[in-house]
C-alpha cells in the first residue's frame, strides 16, 4: 500500500471500541467501491479485500482478454498484448485479475477517500451514540462538569461524551465548579445534522422520581408505587405515593425516621421542600390530602368542571396557600382540580381589583401571585413577610392596607 495516511485511517479506527471489525469492514469496502465508481464508473468486476487487523486492503480488478484492437470496455476488458505483460501465458477469453495500487486512483480521489472514511465512521460513532442515549431517556446519569457557559453547562461522561444541561434545567440554587461531578435525566436526545445533542435536567419532575427509585428501596422494588409527581424546582415539590400491600406505609416508607430516607433526595434538589401524599381515588380526600399542611373546614367539588372551593378557618388560609403561592398550585396541579380558598366565618370580602381607581393594577397583581386576591387576605398578612413575598416596597404595602381597611371602616 503506497498511501501511508490511508493506513493510519486504519490504524485510527480499527480499536474504536464503538465499531466492530465486521461494521469497519463494510464501511471500508463502500467507501472504496464509491471511489472505484467515480474512477472507473462501475464497480462490480472488482474484488475489494478488507484486513483490518492489519491495516491493509488489496483491490482487484476483473476482465476478460479479448485480441488486440478489439478492446471496446477499458473496464471489462484487456487486450492480449496487455494481460501478457501481466503473465506470459494468457489467452483469449480467459479472465485476468490485476491488483489496483491506491496511487492509481489519483492524488485528489485518495484525499477524497480519506475524508469520506473519517466522516463515515463519525457518523456510524454518532448513529451508536444517538440510540446508546435515547434508550437512556428519563434515566438518571452522571457526568462531569467540563465548561461553564453562561446558558448552559457542558459536562463529559466518562466515554468523553458530551452533555448539555441548559441554564433552565438547573435548580435556581444549583452552583457547580469545574471537574465535579452533576446528577439529572437524559431528558431529551436530538439529532441536529449528524451530530447527537444529549440535554439533561434537574428541573424535571421524573428526576425527583427517579430519586425515589434510586433512595428507597420499596421504590425500586414496586412494592410503593409513585402516582405522579409535582415541582417547583428548588422551592417545593408534592409525591402521590400508593402500596398495593396494606401492611406498607408508603409516606412513612418514603419519609423514614424523622425523615431520614427522604433527606439525601432533598439536599440533592437544594433543600427542596418535599411532601409526600398518600394517594387515593377518593378525590375530595385527595384534595384535602394535597393542601396539606393546611387543615380544612369543608369542601365543595364540582367534578365535571375540575374545580373546588375550600373552605379554611382564616389561620390556615396562608399555609393552604404556601410561600409564594406554591402550596396552592402544587395541590392544583397534583389534583387535577382548580381549587379557589375561602375563609371559614368571613361574611363579606372585596376582591382586590375592585380597588382600581385607587390601586395600580400591577400591584394588584404582584398579591395575586401569592393567591391573594381578596382585600382580607391581603389584611390577614404580616407587611415584613409581604416585603420578602413580593416585589412591593414596604410604603407600597402600607399605602394599599389602608386603603383596604377604609373599605370596612365605613
Amino acid at each position: 500500500m503506497e498511501n501511508i495516511a490511508l493506513i493510519e485511517s486504519f490504524s485510527e479506527f480499527k480499536d474504536d471500541k464503538l465499531i466492530d471489525r465486521v461494521t469497519l469492514m463494510a464501511i471500508l469496502e463502500d467507501v472504496f467501491r464509491n471511489a472505484l465508481k467515480k474512477k472507473y464508473g462501475e464497480d462490480d468486476n472488482f474484488d475489494i479485500i478488507v484486513n483490518p487487523d492489519k491495516g491493509d486492503l488489496e483491490i482487484w480488478r476483473n476482465r476478460i482478454v479479448v485480441a488486440d484492437g478489439e478492446v471496446e470496455d477499458s473496464n471489462r476488458e484487456i487486450s492480449l498484448s496487455q494481460a501478457r505483460k501481466i503473465e506470459p501465458d494468457f489467452e483469449v477469453g480467459e479472465d485476468v485479475s490485476e491488483e489496483v495500487k491506491l496511487i492509481d486512483l489519483g492524488r485528489r480521489a485518495i484525499l477524497a477517500l480519506r475524508q469520506n472514511l473519517i466522516s463515515k465512521i463519525h457518523e456510524h460513532d454518532n448513529t451508536n451514540l444517538y440510540k446508546q442515549f435515547k434508550d437512556l431517556e428519563g434515566e438518571i446519569y452522571t457526568a462531569e462538569v467540563h465548561h461553564i457557559r453562561h446558558r448552559a453547562i457542558i459536562l463529559l461522561d466518562d466515554e468523553g461524551n458530551e452533555i448539555v444541561l441548559p441554564k433552565d434545567r438547573q435548580i435556581p440554587s444549583d452552583f457547580f465548579r469545574k471537574g465535579e461531578n452533576v446528577r439529572g435525566i437524559i431528558e431529551s436526545v436530538e439529532l441536529k445534522g449528524n451530530k447527537p445533542t444529549i440535554i439533561m435536567s434537574r428541573t424535571a419532575p421524573g428526576f425527583l422520581e427517579k430519586l425515589f427509585e434510586q433512595e428507597i428501596p420499596e421504590v425500586f422494588d414496586g412494592l410503593i408505587t409513585i402516582k405522579k409527581v409535582v415541582r417547583v424546582p428548588g422551592e417545593k415539590a408534592k409525591v402521590a405515593v400508593d402500596s398495593y400491600d396494606d401492611r406498607i406505609d408508603p409516606v412513612g416508607a418514603c419519609v423514614g425516621m424523622k425523615g431520614s430516607r427522604i433527606h439525601s433526595i432533598v439536599r440533592e434538589l437544594g433543600n427542596e421542600n418535599i411532601d409526600v401524599i398518600n394517594f387515593t381515588n377518593n378525590e375530595q380526600l385527595f384534595i384535602t390530602r394535597a393542601l396539606s399542611p393546611a387543615k380544612i373546614t369543608s369542601i365543595k367539588m364540582d367534578e365535571e368542571a375540575k374545580t373546588a372551593e375550600v373552605m379554611l378557618k382564616p389561620e390556615e388560609v396562608s399555609k393552604a396557600i404556601g410561600r409564594g403561592g406554591h402550596n396552592i398550585r402544587l395541590a392544583g396541579q397534583l389534583t387535577g382540580y382548580e381549587i379557589d380558598v375561602y375563609r371559614e366565618g368571613v361574611e363579606e370580602d372585596v376582591e382586590l381589583k375592585e380597588f382600581t381607581d385607587e390601586i395600580e393594577d400591577w400591584v394588584i397583581a404582584e398579591f395575586s401571585k401569592i393567591g391573594l386576591d381578596t382585600a382580607k387576605a391581603v389584611l390577614e398578612q404580616d407587611v415584613d413577610d409581604l416585603v420578602r413575598r413580593t416585589d412591593l416596597e414596604e410604603e407600597t404595602i402600607k399605602d394599599v392596607m389602608r386603603v383596604l381597611r377604609s373599605e370596612f371602616e365605613e
